[in-house]
């Protein structure tokens, strides 16, 4: 898949906002941090799609991008972040169970998660979630510069094993800073678009 158009179509908090349901769509979700962001500037070859934040927790707002006028990518907010308060965190998640429980052109939600550390209680949930849901499937390991190429294998096993994925289940180390593994992931989005 060669993304050549992407742009914000919407963002929303209810479903009253979402844009029509005419095209497939295919969602991220992550902690906060984890580096969505940077990823979906990466595979839409757009330095500013989605807004890079210093401070995270700052999507709080699901935003849906337009690619190639065919599909559209969802960013859901990030969650996990301590400093941002319990209401607010807890509204976030029914702002996210109301989407992906409610959504039909949904085909999948692609959970990212660090690398450099076993996924958290938060991921598993998260991953959990997306398994009742039947939107499971494919995690994407970001930050992969950062574990040397002789650590990936081992950082990939504990994932796996933490989120109990199945052998058909994807990671897909992915490196924002150096370019790598997004072209995997592309074909990974194609697949889902066309099954």
């Amino acid at each position: 898949m060669i993304i050549k158009t992407s742009d914000l179509e919407t963002v929303a908090v209810k479903p009253s906002q979402y844009p029509a349901e005419d095209l497939s769509e295919i969602a991220f979700a992550g902690r906060s941090n984890v580096g969505k962001s940077s990823l979906l500037n990466t595979i839409t070859g757009r330095k500013k799609l989605a807004r890079v934040s210093g401070s995270p927790g700052k999507t709080r707002t699901i935003n849906f991008y337009i690619v190639n006028n065919e599909f559209r990518i969802v960013d859901l907010p990030g969650y996990g972040y301590a400093k941002v308060s319990k209401s607010i965190s807890e509204g976030w998640g029914d702002m996210m169970e109301r989407y992906l429980e409610n959504r039909p052109t949904l085909k999948k939600v692609i959970q990212l998660v660090d690398v450099r550390h076993a996924p958290s209680k938060q991921d598993v949930e998260m991953y959990n979630y997306l398994r009742h849901y039947g939107l499971d499937g494919v995690v994407v390991a970001t930050k992969a510069d950062k574990v040397s190429r002789n650590q990936l294998p081992k950082h990939v096993k504990e994932i796996r094993q933490t989120l109990k994925l199945s052998q058909e289940d994807k990671v897909i180390p992915v490196s924002s800073l150096k370019k790598t593994g997004y072209e995997e992931l592309l074909a990974v989005m194609e697949d889902i678009l066309n099954e």
